[in-house]
């Protein structure tokens, strides 16, 4: 459904999310994909601006969930490896990591933004999924370092459009995988795990937790193991690395 679902290229959009959920609200919540050269208006997780220059890949895929919201909260985690998978397929041995809960990074710079946002219409729960890829620049003066495939080794023909052709087919078999076997997709997004064994700080801005990131719960949220031996799951929020100072 996914891979197959029709792809609608706009030159400049506000944002293709807001476009998604805008179809999503009149009823219209069968299989799209929408993807923009350029947005006005692009936004990431907990409401922070996504830089939008022409060149990288702005895309946002709507598809209802017969899972249910349940299933849905899967999403983000197939969606962080199915960046990856796509990130690699341009560039082999890409060292890229899964920054908690669904950042993808290059030695500690962000190449991807994933914003997974859901809802109901007419009884149909849908999943407007927004994935960014800087292809071809790395944006500067967003709040933290970046990187682009370009930069990164690609070749400089590489363009918004086959990142996407690459990334329809990664996602569709990585959210059938959440479905079927989301015990096996979170091992797998372990195996890519910026920081797993090390000392983070993790939770909402207002209330980080330091610990050591022991693992992955069963519906995603990361385990703490806390300086008196306890674990803590956090479920909400980012997670840093601690950098000590010798």
């Amino acid at each position: 459904m996914i891979q197959s679902a029709p792809v609608y290229w706009y030159d400049d959009i506000d944002s293709t999310s807001e476009e998604a959920k805008r179809r999503a609200r009149r009823g219209e919540t069968s299989a799209v994909w929408i993807a923009a050269r350029q947005q006005s208006a692009g936004k990431g997780r907990l409401g922070r601006i996504w830089a939008s220059p022409v060149g990288n890949l702005f895309s946002t895929v709507l598809f209802p969930e017969p899972g249910g919201l349940a299933m849905a909260a899967r999403i983000p985690f197939a969606a962080a490896l199915a960046v990856r998978d796509a990130c690699v397929a341009a560039i082999p041995n890409l060292p890229a990591k899964l920054k908690w809960p669904n950042d993808v990074r290059i030695s500690g710079k962000k190449i991807s933004g994933i914003l997974t946002e859901s809802g109901e219409t007419n009884g149909v729960i849908w999943v407007a999924l927004g994935m960014g890829i800087n292809v071809q620049h790395a944006p500067e003066g967003v709040g933290q370092d970046a990187t682009s495939l370009i930069k990164e080794g690609a070749s400089s023909a590489l363009q918004p459009e086959h990142v996407l052709e690459d990334l329809r087919m990664t996602l569709a078999s990585r959210v059938e995988q959440a479905r079927l076997d989301f015990a096996e997709l979170l091992k797998a997004w372990l195996d890519h795990a910026e920081g797993f064994g090390e000392t983070v700080e993790a939770g909402p801005v207002n209330d980080r937790i330091e610990g050591v990131f022991e693992g992955l719960a069963p519906d995603g949220g990361l385990i703490l193991r806390l300086r008196d031996g306890s674990t803590r799951t956090i479920r909400a929020g980012d997670v840093d690395l601690v950098k000590r100072v010798n």
